[in-house]
């Protein structure tokens, strides 16, 4: 069976190393970071399956590399870093983060949240699955891809982008609750400003509208979103 693939993004070298060494022990195959200016390029020459990334980055920080990194891989992106306040949490988030643990850490907690978002991604019922696609109307959604297509065109989109498309499209015309989308969007929703949601749902609208979706995201007031279909894309 191959090794699980996690690749270390951390520039305190001593740190880097012993995790690496910690992981290994758990036939993990590991990989840390060379050159700070190419982590994109590292991460794809790779492939890895996880990635722990710091926020204290030479040149540019962790979230910059999130967000570069979430042109091109959905794969789990766990923060690790000595910044602990509830923001530093909500902008690994916001910016393509899956999960977020403090220095300094216990190895225990490390490997049981790699454990966990590796289960989730690979674990034998993803390996083994179709791909997934909602179709609604003329527009086609590829989760997996992050990619919507309307007839012809095809719409890039961010990982948060694509959660929040998936649920809105597949329960549509049925409204869908704030807590139901905070859920899937965040695993721990206890430090999520009320306003993040809003934030990201703009983002998605904004994505539709600069592509010429016609279709659109309707605000319920006191229960959630819905996804409408345009009659034009039906």
């Amino acid at each position: 069976m191959e090794k699980h693939r996690i690749f270390i993004v951390e520039d305190d070298r001593k740190i880097a190393e012993l995790l690496a060494d910690t992981l290994r022990k758990y036939q993990y195959d590991v990989a840390i970071v060379d050159d700070f200016d190419r982590v994109t390029e590292e991460v794809l020459q790779f492939q890895p399956h996880l990635i722990l990334l710091d926020i204290n980055l030479p040149a540019y920080d962790g979230y910059y590399w999130c967000r570069q990194l979430r042109m091109h891989t959905t794969c789990p992106i766990i923060f690790i870093s000595a910044r602990s306040g509830d923001m530093d949490q909500v902008f690994a988030l916001e910016n393509g983060g899956d999960d977020f643990i403090t220095k300094p850490f216990h190895y225990e907690i490390v490997l049981a949240k790699i454990r966990s978002h590796l289960r989730r991604s690979f674990g034998e019922y993803a390996a083994v699955q179709a791909e997934r696609t909602i179709k609604v109307g003329v527009l086609h959604l590829y989760i997996e891809r992050m990619e919507l297509h309307l007839r012809d065109e095809i719409i890039p989109l961010q990982k948060k982008e694509a959660v929040i498309l998936e649920l809105l499209m597949e329960a549509s015309p049925k409204v869908v609750s704030r807590n139901q989308l905070l859920e899937q969007l965040w695993d721990d929703e206890s430090f999520v400003d009320e306003n993040t949601l809003n934030v990201n749902m703009t983002r998605v609208r904004k994505k539709l509208a600069d592509y010429d979706v016609l279709s659109s995201i309707e605000t319920v007031r006191g229960a959630g979103y819905r996804f409408i279909l345009d009659a034009k894309e039906s």
